[in-house]
């Protein structure tokens, strides 16, 4: 499953919720600031993320795939940079990728609202 068509939905979503200053990983919004991890270079880039009561909120598609340990260590610095904004990491998982999402970030302790999409 692609993720571009659900970041639409999360757009749509965030702005159905109140959220301002919204940037997606997608064509047509700015693009989120991206981070690197300098032990292995690696990169990343947030699907969408936007401020709601001046604070900085994150929000990733969640899918089932085989990168499990990439996704975890993306959801936690994303967490912990949404935390120290005063803002909060939202998942969003389509229908049959709830309980996945949840059951992750249970087993890894990380600090996540999971949102239903369609």
């Amino acid at each position: 499953m692609e993720k571009d068509g659900f970041i639409e939905s999360v757009v749509k979503w965030a702005q159905s919720h109140g959220f301002k200053e919204i940037k997606a990983n997608i064509e047509g919004f700015d693009t989120p600031k991206s981070y690197e991890r300098t032990q292995d270079n690696l990169v990343f880039t947030p699907d969408v993320t936007g401020t709601n009561m001046f604070n900085k909120h994150y929000l990733e598609v969640s899918l089932k795939n085989d990168k499990v340990m990439k996704d975890i260590s993306k959801w936690k610095l994303l967490s912990e940079l949404a935390s120290m904004k005063g803002g909060k990491l939202y998942l969003m998982a389509p229908r049959g990728h709830v309980r996945y999402t949840r059951d992750v970030i249970s087993q890894h302790n990380i600090p996540a609202e999971v949102v239903k999409i369609s």
